[in-house]
């Protein structure tokens, strides 16, 4: 068989920190803290943690006398979350259903799942529900596709080789990337005196073969949906798609901005 496409032995988590991690979200987990003013002593939620970027990022911000908590309801995310260093407690849980008291909280921070959950609006409830008085929100999700460059163009070739199914697919973290679409959400979940603001960020991945190679393996987008062939002719075709954004190093670069929601609660 091909080595491009012999099987990775990796968990969709291990390759969702080794690949993703680097590649988009770490570089966001300190403009999250910021935003949530995340500081020494305080209690932290990281909610849908993941393999805990952001969790860890907020650890280092609170010290000693702070404490974090990361929950997510993927038990392969948490495994993975469990290696690391970092003092934070793990909880398997839904963020429709946060399974913590009222005013619990001094931030409560969430990276990149917002678009993931199956009632985006109960979501944002239980977060400001286990903020305390003073608390602030920072959710950050990613903008729409056609501002970030290299992925609409990934896209546009989806949608020509393999139609409808496979890019909406692959649109799918893209889905809320709207700035008026979120104020609703904002609205109809009671989160009072909300802001959405886009921030610029880059993608960079170590190669064409890299970006589309952790793309095929993520279970929240085209993971299943392509065989072997199929990732064959999207690799040899990507080249020329994503070329605009290869540099000389063979290092993929280009611009993905995400929308940051934040709040505070009185």
């Amino acid at each position: 068989m091909n080595d491009r496409i012999t099987r990775d032995s990796r968990s969709p988590a291990e390759i969702y920190d080794e690949q993703f991690v680097p590649a988009l979200f770490r570089p966001w987990a300190g403009v999250v803290v910021d935003a949530a003013r995340v500081g020494a002593g305080q209690r932290v939620l990281d909610v849908a943690c993941g393999t805990g970027v952001l969790a860890c990022a907020a650890a280092e911000r609170v010290g000693s006398g702070g404490s974090v908590v990361g929950l997510d309801a993927n038990p392969q995310m948490l495994a993975v979350a469990r290696r690391k260093p970092a003092s934070v407690e793990w909880i398997d849980g839904r963020a429709e259903s946060l399974p913590f008291a009222d005013v619990n909280f001094d931030p409560v921070v969430s990276q990149f799942g917002l678009m993931f959950f199956d009632d985006r609006v109960a979501a944002l409830r239980e977060m400001v529900r286990v903020l305390r008085p003073g608390g602030r929100l920072a959710v950050a999700v990613c903008d729409a596709v056609e501002h970030s460059p290299g992925y609409a163009a990934l896209a546009a070739l989806l949608q020509r080789l393999f139609g409808d199914a496979v890019v909406n697919a692959f649109r799918a973290p893209f889905a809320i990337g709207d700035a008026a679409l979120l104020q609703r959400l904002c609205e109809q979940a009671g989160v009072l005196r909300a802001e959405v603001a886009a921030h610029a960020g880059t993608v960079r991945f170590a190669s064409i073969e890299a970006l589309v190679s952790t793309e095929r393996a993520c279970v929240w987008t085209l993971g299943g949906l392509l065989d072997d062939a199929q990732f064959e002719r999207l690799l040899s075709e990507s080249q020329q798609a994503l070329r605009p954004y290869l540099q000389a190093d063979g290092l993929v670069a280009f611009d993905m901005p995400a929308l940051l929601i934040t709040a505070g609660k009185r």
